[in-house]
């Protein structure tokens, strides 16, 4: 009887959307390993086709995609992709979507409305995700819409290091731009040596997005460098607001942090005219050049999604990245 071996060492293979080519090439130089070759490509009616260059049989995949405008083609090409590797026999699909797609419709505000961060999570899985990494939902329940592993990351860490090495930290006032986000500015008030907190708020109209009826600063910040803290910029009208209600409550310089930089039009304007002396985002999305202005400070979300990537892959931990506490 003839004896038959099978190496079962596991092979990891990165798989990059055409959305943000320049993060996915950033993540593989941190790993040491190049982005599979693929070819992609749209039809005249708009459909998407793809097909990898090499064999995936049996391989640990990891599917990056950033999901900048135009948002639902993105998301339907890192399901393409998904499902090619299923139909290729891939081991496992981890899908990575640093901005999760559609997280701002987490719950129904009003009748008849639907739950798409929900539609999202299912698609992915239908497609054959068998696992989820993202970073810095809009809302933490979005991780249980997954039925499978979700590894949720924080931007934090990384945002509040560079703010520590740049400003004086006893100085500085972290604020929430509303009640809601009251515990992650807890959690920044932590990273930044136990700084005092102040929260904007506000009320909104329901049937109004993207505006705000009033708002007024709760807590201390006169005269000092207040840490304005988001999850995302979108317009920017919400939060060149903030800054100029924090100017005239009589705050010192005020920053700009946030993970995720959508900046649709016109938020770059706004945001070089709102009187913030620096705005810092992540790449999670690309950041063309039409949208850079002087204030702006991009850090690479890179490293981090590669520190992941390395645990989900050799069965690590992810939660040591956060010291325990993610």
């Amino acid at each position: 009887m003839s004896a038959f071996s099978v190496d079962n060492q596991k092979n990891l293979m990165l798989f990059s959307g055409r959305a943000h080519p320049e993060l996915a090439e950033q993540v593989a130089k941190e790993l040491d390993i190049a982005v599979t070759p693929q070819t992609a490509r749209d039809f005249a009616n708009g459909e998407i086709f793809v097909r990898f260059e090499e064999s995936v049989r049996g391989c640990d995949a990891f599917v990056l995609q950033s999901h900048p405008y135009p948002l639902n083609s993105w998301l339907m090409e890192q399901l393409i992709m998904i499902d090619a590797l299923k139909r290729g026999s891939a081991k496992r699909i981890t899908a990575i979507l640093p901005f999760f797609p559609y997280a701002r419709q987490d719950k129904k505000h009003r009748g008849r409305e639907p739950i798409s961060a929900r539609l999202v999570a299912d698609l992915l899985k239908t497609a054959g995700a068998d696992r989820i990494i993202t970073v810095d939902l809009h809302t933490d329940q979005i991780q249980g819409f997954f039925d499978g592993p979700v590894d949720h990351m924080r931007a934090a860490p990384q945002l509040a290091e560079y703010v520590r090495s740049h400003y004086s930290l006893d100085q500085i006032t972290v604020v929430s731009p509303d009640s809601g986000r009251v515990r992650v500015a807890e959690k920044w008030a932590d990273f930044l040596g136990g700084a005092p907190l102040a929260f904007i708020h506000k009320t909104r109209d329901p049937l109004v997005p993207n505006q705000v009826k009033s708002n007024r600063v709760v807590g201390d910040v006169e005269g000092r460098t207040s840490i304005l803290i988001d999850d995302m910029i979108d317009t920017g009208g919400t939060i060149a607001g903030a800054v100029g209600l924090l100017k005239e409550s009589g705050a010192g310089d005020v920053v700009i942090a946030t993970t995720h930089g959508v900046l649709s039009d016109p938020a770059a304007e706004r945001l070089a005219n709102c009187g913030a002396k620096e705005v810092i985002v992540t790449n999670t999305l690309p950041i063309s050049e039409d949208k850079h202005f002087p204030q702006l400070t991009v850090l690479s979300i890179a490293p981090l999604l590669a520190q992941t990537i390395r645990e989900v892959f050799e069965n690590g931990s992810v939660t040591s990245l956060f010291d325990g506490s993610a």
